[in-house]
């Protein structure tokens, strides 16, 4: 338990009435305990009820701590215990008197709705408190004492004013700025023992409001910064555990065997291993490490186990394909990668196109031996004369593939069409643009991904592909959504961002593009 200075004392009947109230009136409302007692676990009284509700001034009684910062795994029940201390801060905390406003917020208000909604459950499932209090939709009502407990929406210029009296704000790590949580945690200016409670999940973005306090929490905790009305709660892993252990995995997680399933973090670890690119997503959501937006993608051991065949050009001549386009810019290179439904797996066929004059500076820059990739057809490396790109040729070759195979759709960034796209849809080629965000590119990346661990793709060890798919880093937006990202990419990846764009065709031969609305608006699904 939290230590308190000269000033604080420990009032062992302020804490016990915290305690008492949660577990002799909040139900859990899910799962296989629903509708038996909220009983709290150790960690969640000694580190967290306790502290907050009991440390209190010695002279005026007011309470030490005005804000916490909790920072816990997912799936340790952090939900449930932020809608119990909603609840006794709405009905039981003698520190507000009457006209209490507590608000539960979020990055959006479904998210702000989930604490809110099993809070609401949890007064239905409690006599003595729905017969205090009037439950709506979207907030809780006690008449008694004028005070009300609710879930808000993320709009931060309709929250002025408010006067809170406790605030949960669930998942800080998804606000996308400051906005919200400045002018919550400054409504609280005129209240004598006001309480924020900010509990979360370990984020990726370090120019956040949330890794802003993650940060001073832990200076905070460490002694470096000197506060003594905030709170630090931090249960993670550090940077050098080995996150397949178990006595990791117990570390970070104060709820493991309990509220955590044993089985469910080791097949989630599991799958740590097998799937590079979750690694960073189980860290951060498992084990709370702030990772990197961006990570690692495959191992070339996984990614040479899909060199099943040879793949060449007569062995598909009239077969059906998809492809993907990617083009450079004038001194870049291009990339057309083709993809061939063959039974139970897909083929690939990659093509590069490069200016040779450029070819010689390029190999120094990117350290690979470009010219020596020209020379090799098996490479798929087309060197072309000049010192840029060749778009006539690169239409001429791809005009003379059609000849050959059969293809269904030709995939292209529709932010780089130029007039090379131009004078293929006019060759009458069947052209089709293919946005570049999360919406678009994630499907597809995780397909390959899959596609790639179960042998479903053959790839022929082409070297220059190989060496691509080496350079990739994967980015990774707040819902899980994963793309290859140039930016974050040393090195060169436009082939592997074409077989992407094919397999997305692929994967939706239909879909003429339609989720580019909603990319160039900054909208993200899951």
């Amino acid at each position: 338990m939290s230590s308190s200075s000269s000033k604080y004392y420990y009032d062992e009947k302020a804490a016990e009435r915290a305690v008492t109230f949660i577990e002799r009136h909040i139900t859990h409302v899910k799962g296989e305990l629903a509708g038996t007692p909220f009983i709290l676990e150790g960690w969640q009284k000694e580190e967290i009820i306790r502290p907050l509700f009991g440390y209190l001034h010695k002279e005026t009684k007011v309470r030490k701590y005005n804000t916490a910062y909790i920072e816990i795994p997912r799936k340790n029940g952090k939900s449930n215990l932020c809608a119990a201390i909603a609840l006794y801060m709405l009905f039981a905390d003698g520190a507000y008197g009457n006209g209490r406003e507590v608000v539960s917020a979020a990055g959006d208000r479904n998210q702000a709705g989930i604490v809110f909604d099993l809070a609401r459950q949890m007064c239905l499932n409690d006599k003595v408190i729905a017969s205090n209090c009037k439950i709506f939709r979207n907030s809780i009502v006690h008449e008694k004492s004028g005070s009300f407990y609710k879930a808000i929406s993320a709009d931060a210029s309709t929250k002025h004013g408010f006067n809170c009296s406790g605030i949960i704000f669930d998942e800080l790590h998804t606000q996308k700025n400051r906005e919200l949580w400045d002018t919550l945690t400054t409504s609280q200016g005129s209240r004598l023992s006001p309480l924020c409670i900010a509990i979360t999940t370990a984020g990726w973005d370090k120019n956040s409001i949330c890794w802003e306090v993650h940060e001073y929490a832990i200076k905070v905790q460490k002694g470096i910064i000197k506060d003594e009305g905030f709170l630090p709660v931090i249960y993670a892993a550090d940077a050098e555990d080995d996150f397949t252990k178990v006595s990791t995995w117990k570390k970070a997680n104060p709820g493991y065997g309990t509220i955590v399933k044993k089985e469910y973090l080791k097949k989630e670890a599991e799958k740590a291993k097998s799937i590079v690119s979750y690694e960073n997503t189980f860290r951060r959501l498992f084990l709370n490490q702030w990772t990197a937006q961006e990570s690692k993608w495959l191992s070339d051991e996984q990614w040479m186990s899909c060199n099943l065949s040879p793949v060449d050009v007569e062995t598909f001549r009239g077969k059906e394909c998809y492809v993907g386009l990617d083009l450079a810019s004038v001194r870049d290179v291009t990339a057309l990668v083709f993809i061939f439904p063959n039974n139970d797996r897909l083929d690939v066929l990659p093509f590069f196109f490069m200016p040779k004059e450029n070819a010689y500076i390029r190999s120094r820059r990117d350290g690979v031996d470009y010219l020596k990739w020209g020379e090799d057809p098996t490479t798929g490396m087309i060197l072309t004369d000049g010192d840029v790109t060749d778009y006539d040729f690169l239409k001429e070759k791809i005009k003379e593939l059609a000849e050959i195979f059969v293809i269904k759709s030709i995939a292209y960034d529709r932010w780089n069409a130029s007039q090379t796209v131009i004078d293929l849809v006019a060759e009458g080629l069947p052209m089709s643009p293919f946005g570049q965000g999360f919406i678009s590119m994630s499907a597809p990346t995780k397909q390959l991904e899959t596609w790639i661990l179960t042998k479903g793709i053959n790839h022929g060890g082409n070297e220059v592909l190989r060496w691509m798919a080496s350079n990739v880093q994967v980015q990774t937006d707040a819902t899980e959504n994963i793309k290859p990202s140039k930016k974050k990419s040393k090195e060169k990846i436009d082939g592997i961002v074409a077989l992407v764009m094919a397999i997305g065709r692929y994967m939706n031969p239909g879909d003429d593009d339609s989720a580019s609305k909603y990319e160039s608006n900054n909208i993200t699904f899951i």
